[in-house]
């Protein structure tokens, strides 16, 4: 994109916007390099929207005349339908999606599009696009973010009190539900879309009437630019406008976050559905087969996801170096802002959708969940809390249990299954202990017991869960 500001009246029309003043063609090779109409077209309708409104406010403030704006409207109208039904061509020649379509327009209406650029640049035209479009994109995002929710909600619901353990490390830690271990994506979901919420308002700022730099000469209206728009208010500092790009920054930066939480999902997916696991399954047409292999059954979608999140990471990457070393005001640099945030929407639009589906695809195995819990000592912690309520202090409940674990372990058994008498000379080491425990020990480590203890708020009890599961509803309506 060239700094260009054109005037209000007509004449012949230069081979490119800004031609008069160079005394030679720009070279083929240069064209092809430079252009960017066959990446940014897709913001054709965000650029007619964008003009519309411009032109009606020229004729406003009676910069053109109302037949103008009348020819102008008309002439957009037909390219809206042309490009709609894959009618209009695209000129390489004609550098991007804006000239394209002014191009166009002025084929179209004559001197009336040659005046739709008054009190305009590229520049602020072009940063006027990108937000517009970025903010349907959020819109999107935000809807898609919802769909995702109520879906993971659900399967929550049916799995709230479906025992499962909860890791550190890898290791087995203490007793969850499946529900509960959902809601935390839940929870993950929720700050993607309070960040994708947050970075709209920045991006719902009207740059146009900035120009190329300095603003312009002409009395033009931008709040009401704004207004029909639908933008909350404008940019108030015409440098800055024409070459921010913070708000594709930190859409990036929203949505490397978004796949870094279903990265995390996806790996917990995959390794659930790995048969030394088996937690879970997922439905068939998530996964494919091996070419060589027929009993394979491979979780190819979050694989997937795992691997497009580095290439969202890589856009924000690219996008941060872009800007580090720009002075003010527009450099061409900028035009390599468009790829990789067009990129980072749609692979964080196309995730959401599959992923939003994928959920409900899911079948929990619950026996397998259950039985995973007699493997590492999930009720250890309970086994140390119930001594601690006895008087035993914090220290001294861990040893004992320690102690119990380490007996546990040469006989190759879980604490359950220990009897009374067995835990207490286990713990006889540790003054107190073993006086403490009665026969009311047993019931503190079931797995149901461990669970329904946790009946605070945020806690995996399945009341709690559930409790959590109508808050989250109640939010996302």
């Amino acid at each position: 994109m060239t700094d260009t500001t054109t005037p209000a009246a007509g004449g012949n029309e230069p081979a490119k916007a800004w031609s008069g003043r160079f005394t030679e063609p720009v070279s083929d090779l240069v064209k092809r390099y430079t252009a960017s109409v066959f990446f940014d077209q897709r913001m054709a309708r965000q650029d007619i929207r964008g003009s519309l409104a411009h032109a009606k406010m020229l004729a406003r403030q009676g910069i053109i005349g109302a037949a103008d704006l009348a020819d102008i409207e008309r002439g957009m109208a037909q390219i809206k339908g042309e490009i709609e039904r894959g009618e209009f061509s695209w000129n390489l020649d004609d550098e991007d999606v804006h000239l394209n379509i002014e191009k166009r327009l002025t084929a179209l209406v004559g001197d009336a599009g040659k005046r739709l650029h008054t009190g305009r640049s590229r520049n602020d035209q072009v940063a006027t696009d990108i937000r517009l479009w970025l903010r349907d994109a959020i819109d999107q995002i935000l809807e898609l973010i919802r769909e995702f929710q109520k879906n993971l909600l659900d399967v929550a619901e049916a799995n709230a009190d479906t025992p499962m353990p909860g890791f550190t490390h890898l290791q087995v830690a203490q007793p969850v539900t499946f529900g509960h271990h959902l809601m935390a994506y839940y929870e993950m979901s929720r700050r993607d879309a309070e960040r994708f919420a947050d970075c709209r308002k920045r991006v719902n700022r009207l740059p146009l009437g900035s120009a190329a730099l300095a603003g312009t000469s002409y009395p033009i209206d931008r709040e009401f630019v704004a207004a029909e728009l639908d933008f909350d208010e404008v940019c108030f500092n015409s440098l800055d406008a024409v070459s921010d790009r913070d708000f594709a920054i930190e859409f990036c930066a929203a949505s490397a976050l978004l796949m870094t939480h279903l990265s995390r999902f996806s790996e917990e997916l995959i390794l659930w559905m790995s048969p030394r696991v088996g937690f879970i399954d997922l439905a068939d047409r998530f996964c494919t087969g091996s070419s060589i292999m027929p009993q394979k059954k491979n979780p190819d979608v979050p694989e997937l996801v795992r691997g497009k999140t580095g290439r969202v990471n890589g856009s924000l990457i690219a996008l941060l170096t872009l800007m580090k070393g720009q002075p003010l005001a527009y450099n061409k640099d900028n035009q390599e802002d468009k790829e990789p945030l067009f990129d980072t929407a749609d692979t964080v639009i196309d995730t959401l959708r599959i992923y939003a589906d994928m959920i409900t695809g899911i079948k929990v195995k619950t026996e397998a969940m259950r039985g995973a819990l007699t493997q590492g000592y999930a009720t250890a912690t309970d086994l140390a809390d119930y001594l601690v309520k006895k008087g035993l202090p914090f220290r001294d409940a861990h040893e004992a249990v320690a102690l119990a674990v380490r007996a546990a372990d040469v006989k190759g058994c879980d604490l359950p299954q220990f009897s009374l008498d067995e835990l207490r000379i286990a713990m006889a080491h540790v003054p107190g202990a073993a006086e403490r425990l009665g026969d009311d020990i047993f019931a503190v480590l079931t797995v149901e017991g461990s669970l329904a203890s946790r009946r605070h708020i945020g806690g995996t009890a399945p009341e709690q869960v559930r409790a959590a599961i109508t808050r989250a509803r109640q939010h996302i309506v």
